[in-house]
């Protein structure tokens, strides 16, 4: 049996839509790519003129394009390995799956098997999201982290000392890929369907991670800033260096205080504190 191998090229945001639509269309493997994503459908499901309207409906959302192959069903987890790379985010922090050997061993080593979700560690906004956290203490900490995907962040913050971990997402395969990527790393993570206004009944955190997109993230600031508590930390990713106003303009309204940011092929991460 062969497979279509679909090759996407779009921004963040467009990707989990794109994602959510192929895989009601029958794709069913997803890997996140510096350019997009790739993903995967047995020959005889593959629609082209449904892939084409999926496309043409989200074209709004900026530059998108893709290409096909046909692979062999033996060569599929040869090919898919090949392509997925070891992230090193610096000389502490590795991120791979089981089927990798690390080259030395890490301070902190995330392993994680993506299914449908972004926060492989191949985007340049999970990276910024670790360097950042790796500057944050967490030791003993409470950390909510809102759209978890994979769930590296919530893994990391973990591994960092965090007493507790609760994280949500808006896709089903994203809460279940976060849990089984947390039990693949030996922790725990409370990570439940809904966003992050549907779970302000669980009290205050010391830390909130958001790695999502610009427009998501602004709406929903008010709401990460009722989560914190005071002198609780904020870090934010999933933007560009021309949105950094925008954000910072919303967080300081709330009495959020600007500390930092940090800034990968234009990508950025920003850290508040609640004062």
């Amino acid at each position: 049996m062969s497979y279509i191998l679909l090759k996407v090229s779009c921004n963040e945001e467009a990707a989990d839509l794109l994602m959510a639509e192929l895989a009601e269309l029958g794709f069913d493997s997803f890997i996140e790519t510096d350019s997009g994503f790739e993903a995967s459908v047995e020959k005889d499901e593959f629609n082209e003129d449904a892939v084409d309207e999926v496309f043409g409906f989200y074209s709004s959302l900026g530059s998108l394009s893709y290409q096909s192959e046909e692979v062999e069903k033996q060569n599929w987890n040869k090919l898919w390995e090949s392509n997925y790379d070891m992230v090193f985010v610096n000389d502490d922090c590795l991120i791979r799956a089981e089927f990798h050997e690390p080259p030395k061993p890490y301070k902190y080593e995330l392993l994680i098997t993506p299914k449908m979700s972004f926060g492989t560690g191949h985007h340049a906004t999970t990276k910024l999201m670790l360097l950042n956290q790796m500057e944050t203490d967490h030791a003993g900490k409470k950390v909510f982290e809102a759209g978890s995907g994979t769930g590296v962040l919530s893994i990391m913050a973990v591994k960092l000392g965090a007493q507790q971990v609760d994280a949500c997402e808006v896709e089903d395969w994203s809460v279940e890929n976060t849990l089984e990527n947390a039990t693949l790393n030996g922790v725990t993570v409370n990570c439940q369907l809904g966003t992050a206004a549907d779970f302000t009944h669980l009290g205050q955190y010391d830390i909130v991670l958001a790695n999502i997109n610009r427009n998501v993230i602004l709406e929903e600031i008010p709401v990460y800033n009722d989560m914190l508590l005071s002198e609780g930390t904020l870090i934010l990713s999933g933007f560009h260096g021309e949105d950094i106003p925008l954000i910072v303009n919303k967080a300081t309204s709330l009495r959020l205080q600007f500390i930092k940011s940090k800034v990968q092929e234009n990508w950025v991460s920003l850290v508040f504190k609640k004062g």
